[in-house]
């Protein structure tokens, strides 16, 4: 076996914390290959965290907001100065393309650098006068808060976090998916260093770890992205001393298609949609609405294109998508795939092996289309995360808005049309956190957007001033 001997340890205080236990991470592109061996916390270390951080808390909240804001600047360059390095490696422990670990880092800066931008007109306080009283309005941070990954796009989630709570005030403990912890681990320890000790925090570990981080009483603000089912553990646990939640949860993303659409022209786009990061993003498009007349031409464009897809290892440049991150998620997306055969449906699948020879060491999936599907199979209603997509045909546009919000999700959506002001007033109608007009990736997303879902696709918003809210206290004074 070849092992690739990168040792990640704990950062706790300012200062690394090793572990007499460690598990190993293997490529999910190439199964012989160990990509680091990450020390697993003890609830110990989890405690010894918190404690940490609120120590760091006292200090921090008092420094003005403009210093802050400064102090988290030098700490993303830090970030952006680590790339060359910690990309590649990002790759091989998610299983993602080099190109979209780049793309993870480079949201990470960009989202920071643009709260940074917001951050001090927002937590300015606010004064309210009258004849009879004077109302001061001030946004006081909450404590010590618990960031809580996922394994897909770890470094721009865990900034969208750390970045609001950072310079509102709050110092962090951050728990990485014990799917892809070391490129976030290590670059979380080079910001730490350009920080006072014990602002920022990182430990890894199971679930003894997560549940003393989200019970514990000095922790005041859990942010969580993850599954649905997880979010309902962190809740429970939250609930015994009543902390703030912010949960960004799984998404079952429809995109409408609208009788009057290019296909050719949307194609690109939509492909993007689907299979960025092999279907892998809270917000893909994991379902598509068609209209019957132009169901079966529109099947056959989308075919072509996906079929261009060219899957294999994330470093390799041939590579236009990458592999499944782990068995589970894998098997997963086989079985819904086996499902679909065994049922009415057409199953295609598309795209090329770039080594067929390597294909077994790896969780690969060829991007699979699923044609005359139900709107109720269990594809069409179930977040997949991974590359298959369902397209169902629908006879008017009402029914297509009615069975898209027919989910107990509503994290993301879009709708595609010709004229981008009837794709608009459909787009106000789907229940969800946001909805697209003529595109839904990852490059679409606005930082003028709050960002997070409706329903069980989570509370809260992260992004704008929606999302600094989040990890603030108002304190009102009157005064008179």
């Amino acid at each position: 076996m070849k092992v690739l001997t990168k040792q990640v340890n704990m950062w706790i205080n300012n200062q690394e914390v090793h572990s007499g236990d460690f598990y190993e991470i293997k490529d999910p592109g190439r199964h012989t290959d160990i990509v680091a061996n990450v020390a697993k916390g003890t609830i110990e270390n989890a405690d010894h965290a918190v404690r940490a951080a609120h120590e760091a808390y006292l200090s921090w909240r008092e420094m003005s907001v403009s210093e802050r804001i400064q102090k988290v600047l030098t700490a993303i360059e830090q970030l952006e100065q680590s790339m060359p390095e910690l990309c590649p490696l990002a790759s091989r422990e998610h299983g993602g393309l080099l190109s979209e670990a780049q793309t993870d880092f480079g949201y990470g800066v960009g989202g920071t650098q643009a709260t940074a931008g917001i951050a001090e007109a927002y937590l300015a306080p606010q004064v309210f006068e009258n004849e009879s009283a004077i109302v001061e309005v001030h946004k006081k941070p909450r404590g010590v808060f618990i960031a809580i990954v996922p394994w897909n796009y770890p470094v721009s989630i865990t900034m969208m976090k750390l970045a609001p709570g950072l310079i509102s005030g709050n110092t962090a403990v951050v728990k990485p998916s014990p799917n892809s912890p070391a490129a976030l681990t290590m670059a979380l320890q080079r910001m730490a260093k350009v920080l006072p000790p014990g602002v920022i925090n990182v430990v890894n570990g199971d679930g003894d770890v997560a549940k003393v981080l989200t019970t514990h009483p000095l922790v005041t603000k859990i942010s969580f992205t993850g599954g649905t089912e997880t979010a309902k553990h962190v809740m429970a646990a939250a609930a015994s001393s009543i902390k703030k939640l912010t949960l960004e949860l799984g998404g079952n993303d429809a995109a409408i298609i609208l009788d009057d659409v290019n296909a050719n022209r949307i194609m690109p786009d939509l492909v993007k949609g689907i299979f960025s990061r092999a279907g892998q993003i809270c917000f893909a498009v994991k379902r598509v609405y068609v209209p019957q007349t132009i169901y079966r031409t529109f099947s056959n464009t989308l075919c072509e294109y996906v079929n261009e897809i060219k899957v294999g290892h994330g470093l390799d440049e041939r590579s236009t998508m990458g592999a499944i991150n782990n068995q589970a998620q894998y098997q997963l997306v086989k079985n819904l795939i086996d499902q679909s055969k065994r049922s009415n449906a057409t199953v295609f699948e598309l795209g090329k092996k770039v080594q067929p020879e390597e294909w077994d060491n790896g969780y690969y999936i060829l991007p699979t289309v699923v044609r005359d599907i139900e709107h109720t199979a269990d594809l069409s209603c179930n977040e997949q995360f991974g590359p298959v997509i369902p397209l169902i045909p629908y006879q008017s546009v009402e029914q297509a808005i009615e069975m898209a919000n027919d989910s107990m999700y509503g994290l993301g959506s879009s709708v595609w049309s010709s004229d981008v002001d009837r794709a608009a007033e459909v787009a106000r109608q789907v229940e969800a956190g946001f909805t697209f007009v003529n595109g839904h990736s990852i490059d679409k997303i606005d930082i003028r957007m709050p960002f997070g879902g409706v329903k069980q696709s989570g509370m809260g918003r992260e992004f704008t001033e929606f999302g600094i809210s989040e990890y603030i206290e108002p304190h009102a004074i009157r005064i008179r």
